[in-house]
């Protein structure tokens, strides 16, 4: 029992040391938030922790607690980015200013986390921003002006430009296959990278083939389209579509830095700045009342810049907290349980069928404060459309688990609950 005593004794002491130092440690992570706040800079600096992790390593050669003191360390790193964000909020929901029309949002994920740069001409830097200095697979499609995918790779070592054909049915087996083949072919290593330069086909596509190669190289995004740059362009879901269900095959694979340039939707037509409205607008139901009154004010078109920022802080805000939409990220699926389904039957837009898909998911109130809007933006806020139809494709739906399907519901704007019900119940919806 002495043995238990004194042991315990020397826990106590060290405890005392370690509170001590513990103090030293967080007061000096606050001058680090305080000149980091002074120069924009994110909070987290991945080579700085790769070098803690090191030296600590090198501290235990060959003890059996170097791994348990590793752990330890990469605890105390953890604390202090949560600290950090307490004292410099704006890097983990607010807007850096890199310059005054270049703004930078800091996507906050550990180790995987990277940067979202917004702003008009931003393309224009892309070697500022991404590591252009080897083998680049930059992939577009035949809809996106070929100036963009030219204009990265006048910035790259060894480019290599891929084109797809434009349209969701892109986003299949047989381009995963030969994109790959073509990235063999050109003897690209685990060290090179991937640049989307398109819309969220695009984006899915090359970010599933970036998470496959050699296991995974680097992968940027540099979105063209509405739809994807308030959505689709953060949040490493990427996927392919298979057997008529959409983006069924596919992973979490975050990117290494997204560039979101206004400029590049000059050139969108206009049904397609509408379908990326209705992702915007998605988001200020289920997650921001102000962004909501924007849109009910008719005040969207007037600073689209504006709608994106907000958009894509809700995004990432949602993300951060849930990054394989375990929970609470299962709220941007607002929309998409029937939306998917009409999009699997119809030749609608994404999101022209998530502009549907939110009608069928909220109380009549909401749908009545939503259908001005979208006959606003001139969206559908009606179609014809088969129920047995739709329900098949429910069934096979990846939010669907055994008998029960999970749903976003809106009963309050800016506020969404989710709802786990027979998936027979969804008939009642539809």
């Amino acid at each position: 029992m002495n043995k238990l005593l004194d042991a315990r004794e020397k826990i106590n002491k060290a405890d005392e040391e370690l509170a001590k130092h513990f103090c030293e440690r967080m007061a000096a992570v606050k001058e680090v938030a305080e000149y980091k706040a002074e120069h924009a800079l994110p909070i987290l600096d991945a080579s700085r922790e790769e070098e803690i992790i090191k030296n600590a390593s090198n501290r235990f050669e060959n003890s059996d607690i170097k791994a348990h003191y590793i752990n330890f360390v990469k605890s105390n790193m953890s604390i202090s980015r949560s600290y950090q964000a307490e004292l410099y909020p704006a890097a983990v929901s607010g807007i850096i200013y890199d310059t005054e029309s270049v703004k930078r949002l800091h996507v906050n994920l550990d180790e995987d986390s990277y940067d979202v740069i917004v702003g008009c001409g931003a393309l224009e830097f892309s070697d500022k921003y991404f590591n252009l200095n080897r083998r680049v697979l930059i992939l577009t499609d035949s809809r996106v002006p070929i100036k963009y995918a030219d204009s990265v790779a006048k910035k790259c070592a060894s480019p290599f430009i891929y084109i797809i054909e434009q349209g969701e049915q892109s986003k299949n087996l047989a381009n995963f296959e030969a994109i790959l083949n073509f990235m063999a072919k050109n003897r690209f290593t685990r060290s090179d990278c991937v640049v989307a330069v398109g819309g969220g086909v695009v984006g899915d596509l090359a970010g599933f083939v970036a998470s496959s190669y050699m296991r995974g190289v680097d992968f940027y995004n540099i979105p063209t389209t509405l739809l994807s740059q308030v959505d689709s362009s953060i949040g490493g879901k990427v996927a392919i579509d298979l057997g008529g269900y959409k983006n069924i095959v596919g992973a979490f694979y975050q990117p290494k830095c997204v560039i979101v340039d206004p400029e590049l939707l000059l050139t969108l037509n206009i049904r397609q700045v509408r379908a990326g409205l209705a992702e915007s607008l998605k988001m200020a139901t289920t997650s921001d009342a102000e962004l909501f009154a924007i849109f009910e004010s008719g005040e969207f078109l007037n600073d689209i810049e504006e709608v994106i920022l907000r958009s894509l802080l809700i995004k990432k805000g949602i993300v951060e907290r849930d990054v394989h939409e375990s929970g609470e990220r299962k709220i941007l699926n607002f929309g998409h349980t029937v939306g998917h389904a009409i999009e699997s039957s119809s030749d609608l837009l994404h999101g022209e069928c998530v502009a549907l898909g939110m009608l069928y998911m909220c109380t009549e109130q909401i749908k009545n404060r939503l259908i001005p809007i979208l006959d606003e933006i001139g969206l559908p806020s009606g179609a014809r459309l088969d129920a047995d139809e739709l329900y098949k494709f429910i069934l096979r739906d990846k939010k669907a688990s055994g008998e029960n399907i999970t749903v976003t519901y809106v009963n309050e704007i800016g506020k969404a609950e989710l709802r786990k019900m027979p998936i027979e119940k969804i008939k009642d919806y539809l």
